[in-house]
């Protein structure tokens, strides 16, 4: 373990309309944590919120990574989330869509 978790905060930027001038949005609570495989690779990973043990998972993912199990990495922790990430995306758009609103607008039929 080069650098144990630990939790603080990062100052998140935005742009007025995504391409205005960037200004301090707020911050956000982050977790990072580093650390060293026996043949010295270091990997480092940063999470948001308070999740100590995310934080080593990705730092450890990081790692393993360079050190050639990339592809591995990939298939059995990346490709997961991800499919996970797009179930949830999907469940949450078709939340919003239960509750659209169809206005419409009558005419009266009368001149002014």
């Amino acid at each position: 373990m080069l650098r144990a978790p630990e939790t603080g905060t990062a100052m998140i930027r935005g742009r007025a309309g995504g391409t205005g001038a960037p200004f301090n949005l707020g911050e956000v609570t982050v977790t990072r944590c580093s650390v060293a495989l026996a043949d010295g690779i270091a990997g480092h990973g940063y999470v948001q919120g308070r999740d100590r043990e995310a934080a080593q998972i990705v730092a450890l993912a990081d790692a393993l990574a360079q050190a050639g199990a990339a592809e591995t990495i990939d298939s059995l922790l990346t490709a997961p989330l991800q499919r996970e990430a797009a179930v949830a995306a999907r469940i949450r758009a078709e939340k919003a869509a239960a509750t659209k609103v169809a206005f419409f607008t009558l005419a009266r039929g009368e001149d002014p």
